[in-house]
């Protein structure tokens, strides 16, 4: 193992410390499962993987960014202040804590399978992860780092040179080679080891018959739940109107495009390991799968820019669609959300904080 003081000018003994495998973890060969390959996944997974491809000592740098405070302006809070491994990536507060206290405006989106992704945040202003993970550090509230500044810090530690040179050849410290690093990381984050993975090999034997129940109500029985969360990656390039009530001081993805249509639509999350990422929605309105399946059942309300799939007449803005749902289908669709969590990836130490603390 090797041991890096993580330190700035002063040597403290509450510092922490960096320990890293002497062979890097295995994070380039991202061993998707037969079941994720399928042309319109390739197409996706191979445009993300052209101009960044993942490398085992590439995504170690990024790991390390990741979990390191000092890409915040004052050292206290980093990525993984607002992405914790357990909460499959996500943060379990509604919303989350900045460098200097405040909190953001939107819940913190949980990291599983980025490379099937096309855009990020919930108003999809950011074209692609490398980005994407650019902004929060420049956040005034997030993490309030000055990119320059940041570059320059980096290069006073005893680690990172040599880190950036595993990575990228020469220990030369940029913008581009931290977002590339972070992005490696994120990207290799991958979520195929669930219950309902393991099903799609033995005609879903190993479900429970309440979790079959909710399998069928959310793929085969109309609800349109598998139409937003797509393909087996469960998740949804577009943002979308589902007609939450509306705060007027949000305004979704028409905050970025400056359209009307695209008042109050948001990013659709992936379904995976969605029973660990709790509170639910942009700003983490509801605190249970239970609240989220009601709200779908009976709450959505109208809206011009209402989503057809949540309607009563398949046209965009049209009238809310009620479920109607039984008690038993509602409990049913509950159990088999949680056949989606994947307890490999929120236990693996590849992913896990490299500095002792």
């Amino acid at each position: 193992m090797l041991f890096f003081a993580c330190q700035k000018d002063t040597p403290s003994p509450k510092a922490p410390q960096l320990v890293l495998p002497a062979q890097p973890f295995d994070y380039s060969n991202l061993n998707y499962p037969e079941h994720f390959q399928t042309s319109f996944l390739d197409f996706i997974l191979g445009n993300n993987l052209v101009n960044n491809p993942i490398t085992d000592e590439g995504a170690t740098l990024g790991r390390v960014l990741f979990y390191d405070t000092k890409l915040s302006a004052n050292d206290e809070v980093s990525c993984a202040s607002c992405h914790h491994q357990e909460n499959a990536f996500g943060d379990p507060n509604r919303f989350s804590t900045g460098f200097e206290g405040g909190l953001t405006k939107r819940h913190s989106m949980a990291l599983s399978n980025t490379l099937y992704n096309r855009r990020f945040f919930w108003d999809l202003r950011a074209n692609n992860l490398r980005h994407q993970v650019l902004l929060p550090i420049q956040d005034p509230l997030e993490m309030g780092s000055n990119l320059d500044s940041l570059v320059q810090e980096l290069a006073t530690t005893d680690y990172y040179p040599e880190l950036f040179t595993a990575a990228f050849g020469n220990d030369s410290i940029t913008s581009d080679k931290i977002s590339n690093a972070l992005a490696q990381f994120i990207n290799s984050i991958t979520s195929f080891n669930s219950k309902y993975d393991e099903g799609i090999y033995n005609d879903f034997a190993n479900f429970t018959a309440e979790e079959e129940l909710g399998r069928q109500l959310f793929f085969e029985r109309g609800l349109n739940c598998n139409q937003c969360h797509a393909s087996v990656a469960l998740m949804n390039p577009a943002a979308l109107n589902n007609g939450l009530t509306p705060d007027e001081n949000d305004k979704g993805l028409m905050e970025f495009t400056g359209d009307p249509d695209d008042a109050y639509k948001f990013k659709t999350p992936s379904m995976r390991n969605i029973a660990l990422s709790a509170p639910y929605m942009h700003d983490g309105r509801f605190e249970t799968l239970e609240e989220v399946i009601e709200h779908y059942n009976s709450g959505v309300t109208a809206h011009p820019n209402l989503d057809d799939r949540v309607t009563t007449t398949n046209k965009v803005g049209g009238p809310p669609r009620q479920l109607n749902l039984t008690s038993e289908e509602k409990a049913a669709l509950v159990a088999f959300l949680h056949t989606l969590t994947d307890e490999v990836m929120i236990t693996d130490e590849k992913y896990s904080d490299p500095f002792q603390r």
